[in-house]
């Protein structure tokens, strides 16, 4: 059988695969905090003929021997946690990392969530949440006699309360970081878990450690940019194209085969 139909095939469904990490990018272009993923690919193993340095006479040996790829494979779908341009909202409990760091977030399981979303909420007891109800960690909440929030840049929030004009501190945002925020799991909702690539996590105040500041009033945007992400689809279309070109041509080459008297 000729190898390079499914040579080509592996090449067909790694384009699609290709191809459905640019949908989901395009399709989150604006989600706040979302981060781009890019499909990397390898080779797959070698049929080989003749080995590379192979004796091939007297004195002498083959500079290159005869070695046949296989195809190719999905070796990895990477996230990209560039920061994303800042957007203005003017919403007191929208807060931006202006750098590395994630939010901790308290889930449903009572697991420990992270995510680079701040858009966040009051729920009815006064406690930060996200928009799914995952309240922040460290818990804090906000009295509800509160005529105003304040968020700076090192994660003190402070309220003014009822008639005092001078602001209370109510309590203090933390961000979590890791060695390797690329081997975070994504678990959907904008939140991702630690995995045993991601390494532990690290948590600290805004702006020491390595750890980005906060800006209030603003939220981070997606990374995706959609000039990238187009051409990236039109690269992948026409690589699919090509392989099934390379399918069409061997099947006529067999089909020369069966006419053969």
């Amino acid at each position: 059988m000729i190898k390079s139909l499914t040579t080509a095939a592996t090449g067909m469904q790694a384009q699609q695969t290709n191809m459905d990490v640019i949908a989901n990018n395009l399709a989150n272009v604006s989600t706040s905090g979302f981060k781009k993923s890019r499909a990397e690919f390898e080779d797959l193993m070698y049929q080989t003929v003749k080995e590379p340095g192979a004796v091939s006479g007297l004195n002498s040996i083959s500079p290159t021997g005869v070695q046949t790829g296989l195809g190719v494979r999905t070796a990895a779908i990477q996230k990209d946690f560039e920061v994303g341009a800042g957007k203005i909202t003017k919403n007191a409990l929208d807060i931006q990392i202006e750098g590395p760091g994630f939010f901790p977030l308290q889930l449903p399981d009572g697991q420990i969530g992270y995510t680079r979303d701040g858009q966040f909420k009051k729920d009815p007891q006064g406690r930060i949440v996200d928009k799914n109800g995952n309240a922040l960690q460290p818990e804090i909440v906000i009295p509800p006699n509160a005529a105003g929030i304040d968020i700076s840049g090192n994660g003190t929030v402070s309220a003014t309360v009822g008639n005092s004009m001078v602001p209370q501190v109510i309590g203090q945002i933390q961000l979590v970081n890791f060695v390797n925020p690329a081997g975070l799991k994504a678990m959907g909702k904008n939140v991702f878990m630690p995995s045993g690539s991601s390494g532990l996590p690290v948590q600290g105040q805004p702006g020491l450690n390595g750890l980005g500041e906060l800006a209030q009033g603003q939220v981070e945007a997606s990374n995706v940019n959609i000039v990238d992400e187009m051409v990236n689809m039109i690269t992948a279309q026409r690589a699919y194209e090509t392989n099934s070109k390379v399918i069409q041509a061997s099947d006529q080459m067999l089909q020369s085969v069966n006419q053969l008297r």
